[in-house]
């Protein structure tokens, strides 16, 4: 990564980090009564130009649809000025991977063309000029179909692999997990070319959320000892070796606790429920992920800042398209606080 690149994307960071979004912000927009009062308050932050587009009646749907097209740019125009980055690259192919996973659970769930195409945004696929490979899975007859038309992408095996678990074991869950691993596994390997120590540690978290999660929950829908191994991504070896010990541990309880000698034994959860645990565990580990990204900001000019800032601007949306969610289903204010990912008060 060049020098001056990355000093002019790190400062671009840095002003981005100031028109962050305040815990107030949130709250006044989770205080709407309906989505027209919340799309009136949304045109007074920094996302009003990014919801022009949005036509009534207004939908929760597509609101994050307009803010997913404007992360899209965001992050775009972050790797942009970066120049070559197999991390942000392997980020950015989140919205793509995450289009093509809503297209192939239409397909498993015999939802028509037009359902699943409200559930889905091209304009990350347009940016890079990769409109094509999603729109075919659209308009496949049927799942075999949609399959067949991605045999050429990169990460096919993985597709054709989540499909057979999901006929053996049919679990839309485990579909989800196999579709993350493509992401995660593009992320470790580029992950590997970088001095950074403090990029690294955001994007290490990341991976090590991704693993940790997908050996639980293999564990709790009681896939096999190596289905549960080939949802890994690659792993350092001390991290391999913590997994192998989760993996083998006879209950959902002793694979947690083999996180006690660990960077992430307070994350460990205390609820009985093994549902309730594995989401406790989720929301913890996403705040320490969220802490670890604000942090990246102690050092000016270094690569952890532009990992810092695409890891909040998705938070970000991710917190807004929630409170839309919300607004239009009427659930109380204070229950969607305490679901954003943000800083505790």
């Amino acid at each position: 990564m060049g020098g001056s690149k990355n000093v002019y994307a790190s400062v671009k960071s840095y002003s981005k980090r100031g028109k962050l979004l305040k815990r107030t912000d949130f709250q006044t927009l989770a205080e709407s009564r309906d989505l027209d009062e919340l799309m009136t308050r949304i045109k007074n932050t920094i996302y009003g130009d990014s919801i022009i587009e949005v036509q009534k009646p207004y939908t929760s749907q597509g609101i994050e649809s307009a803010l997913r097209s404007h992360l899209a740019d965001t992050h775009y125009s972050i790797a942009k000025s970066v120049g070559n980055s197999g991390v942000l690259d392997a980020y950015y192919m989140k919205f793509i991977v995450s289009n093509l996973k809503t297209i192939l659970k239409g397909k498993i769930l015999g939802k028509s063309q037009e359902e699943i195409e409200t559930h889905i945004n091209l304009h990350a696929e347009e940016l890079i000029k990769q409109r094509d490979i999603v729109i075919k899975a659209l308009v496949a007859k049927d799942l075999e179909e949609a399959v067949a038309s991605l045999s050429s992408v990169e990460f096919s095996e993985e597709i054709i692999k989540a499909v057979a678990l999901y006929n053996d074991k049919k679990n839309l869950q485990i579909f989800d997990t196999y579709f993350d691993k493509i992401l995660y596994q593009h992320l470790a390997s580029s992950m590997k070319s970088y001095a950074d120590n403090d990029a690294t540690k955001v994007v290490g978290m990341d991976v090590d959320f991704y693993n940790i999660l997908s050996v639980i929950r293999g564990k709790f829908w009681g896939l096999q000892e190596d289905q549960i191994q080939d949802l890994i991504v690659f792993q350092t070896p001390a991290a391999k070796d913590l997994l192998g010990k989760m993996i083998a541990a006879p209950t959902i309880r002793d694979a947690f606790n083999e996180l006690s000698n660990t960077k992430y034994k307070s994350l460990i959860p205390q609820t009985e429920n093994e549902l309730d645990a594995i989401a406790e565990f989720e929301r913890a580990f996403e705040m320490a992920i969220y802490q670890t990204a604000l942090r990246s900001f102690t050092k000016m000019f270094s690569f952890a800042t532009i990992v810092g800032i695409t890891k909040l601007t998705s938070f970000e949306v991710r917190n807004l398209a929630a409170i839309a969610f919300a607004v239009e289903q009427k659930i109380p204010t204070e229950i969607t606080m305490s679901k954003l990912i943000l800083e505790e008060e």
